[in-house]
């Protein structure tokens, strides 16, 4: 469901979580995600379905390791250097002034200054990442500031439809997100690991790996069906949904990527493509 301040005017996107939690989690070396085939078969309903692939487990669902059985990990990050190691990282409650600082060498202070939510970053990347594969995203834990102005929907006759002009309203955050150095996000995700990691841990999931959990948000936006027709929105209540039932059972990440629109989600499917590799099979 889309929340909506105000139920007579346009609903207000909120794809820019998505850039909260991939993207923006990209600023700071974190989310990656692939595009299905273009030419893929289309169904009646407009939508390319993706290749089969096995569905991520949910964090919360899955058993802990017992005390004899040291957890497994998928996807390791590399050891530090050390150079990095002799430079002690801060407590994760007062690391936002590092990240800011790394940033603006990344990508600039004023793009750091414009998007990035300057109180807490790890922790809202963090439960943003994990919120994924889930069926909703927290608004207000979200690492972005929210994109300014309301939604533009056309209207034909009794139908609302998702207006392609709305899509302009992400290009500065895409702006952004294409000139990003990967390897250097990467680098940058590598040395803030261990802080990634205990912000991970303290939303309840001991003996379990951040960076495996990233994969698997990963895994489920590349999977996000590419969506051929107009998008067809329905108001039950105060809510807009999507008015086909199955883009609306689709996981939050996978929705929100939808309502960016397919120039901007090309962009940013680059850069998080180069990133992924970067974070899956590190250099060892």
């Amino acid at each position: 469901m889309w929340n909506k301040t105000d139920p007579e005017e346009s609903f207000r996107n909120k794809v820019i979580w998505v850039a909260a939690a991939v993207v923006a989690a990209a600023l700071i070396g974190v989310g990656v995600y692939y595009r299905f085939h273009k030419g893929a078969p289309t169904t009646a309903s407009g939508i390319v379905p993706p290749a089969p692939q096995a569905a991520a487990p949910a964090a919360a669902s899955a058993p802990l390791p017992s005390a004899a059985q040291a957890p497994v990990i998928e996807h390791p990050v590399p050891a530090p250097s050390s150079t990095a190691a002799a430079q002690p990282l801060p407590p994760l409650n007062h690391s936002d002034s590092v990240v800011l600082a790394a940033l603006d060498t990344l990508i600039g202070h004023p793009a750091v200054a414009r998007f990035i939510v300057p109180k807490n970053i790890i922790r809202r990347v963090v439960v943003s990442v994990d919120s994924l594969p889930r069926a909703k995203v927290s608004a207000n834990l979200r690492p972005i500031q929210a994109t300014p102005g309301q939604t533009i929907v056309n209207r034909q006759g009794g139908v609302a439809l998702l207006s392609q002009r709305n899509y302009a309203r992400y290009t500065p955050f895409v702006a952004v997100v294409s000139r990003l150095n990967v390897h250097g996000l990467a680098q940058l995700y590598f040395r803030l690991y261990p802080l990634f990691q205990q912000a991970y841990e303290s939303l309840g999931y001991p003996g379990k790996y951040f960076n495996d959990r990233l994969v698997q948000a990963i895994d489920s936006l590349l999977a996000t069906p590419t969506v051929t027709s107009p998008v067809t929105l329905v108001r039950p209540k105060v809510f807009w949904q999507f008015a086909d039932p199955k883009l609306e059972a689709l996981p939050a990440g996978q929705k929100l990527m939808i309502r960016m629109g397919p120039q901007n989600d090309a962009i940013i499917e680059h850069k998080l493509r180069q990133f992924r590799a970067l974070i899956a099979n590190p250099p060892k």
